[in-house]
């Protein structure tokens, strides 16, 4: 009699554990390939670590998330019942991609920009040598300003500071220009004629650029 609704209801039992905060974000950096703390951090910067420590537990217990430790490294990834969680996560962003399209000024983060993006190099299309894309954001504060791309076939790599090689595209970009070709919102050409979108850099290259990219996921997802 004294039994709470939450304990019949799955709903009610599933966002015990998935509504609190960062929980779903999470669980979407973990399905976007993020294994390691701080590949995890860096997806999400504005979490702090105690926090992400806290969450990751806590999907632990749930039987959500799996700790693998092999030496000194430790990874994560999700089981078969987090797994399960992926068709949610995507619809989600579909229907946030639908029906909150706009960005304001505050959500716009060069950070998070490139995060995703070096996540979705595609190796198939990229030079055998390794590349290096530098892009420079003008209005930006000067601590996130400037970003270094490094691409080989088997990885990518985004870094804050000058790795020191050679740059064969500088691509200077309107934040909020480049944030929304990204989304599928504009494209490359469009910021191109416009002038908020400049390359730098032998033609062959700059011809090349956007092809160096699959496609954002959400891109595609009709708005109203």
């Amino acid at each position: 009699m004294g039994a709470s609704y939450g304990q019949f209801c799955p709903v009610a039992k599933a966002m015990e554990l998935l509504d609190e905060r960062w929980t779903m974000l999470v669980i979407r950096e973990l399905i976007a390939g993020g294994r390691r703390f701080n590949d995890l951090r860096r997806g999400l910067p504005r979490m702090s670590p105690t926090l992400l420590s806290r969450r990751l537990q806590q999907l632990g217990t749930a039987g959500v998330v799996r700790r693998r430790e092999s030496g000194a490294e430790v990874e994560y990834e999700l089981t078969r019942a987090g797994l399960e969680l992926k068709p949610i996560v995507v619809a989600l962003g579909e229907w946030g991609t639908r029906w909150i399209p706009e960005l304001g000024d505050r959500d716009l983060d060069p950070k998070l920009l490139l995060w995703d993006m070096h996540r979705s190099v595609d190796h198939g299309a990229v030079p055998s040598r390794r590349t290096v894309l530098q892009f420079r954001f003008p209005s930006a504060p000067a601590r996130v300003r400037d970003w270094w791309l490094v691409i080989t076939p088997a990885e990518a790599d985004i870094c804050d500071v000058d790795p020191g090689h050679d740059v064969d595209v500088l691509v200077t970009a309107d934040l909020r220009c480049l944030t929304d070709v990204w989304r599928g919102e504009r494209t490359w050409a469009s910021g191109l004629r416009s002038g908020e979108l400049a390359f730098q850099g032998p033609e062959e290259l700059r011809r090349a650029l956007p092809a160096r990219f699959r496609q954002f996921a959400f891109a595609a997802v009709p708005r109203p």
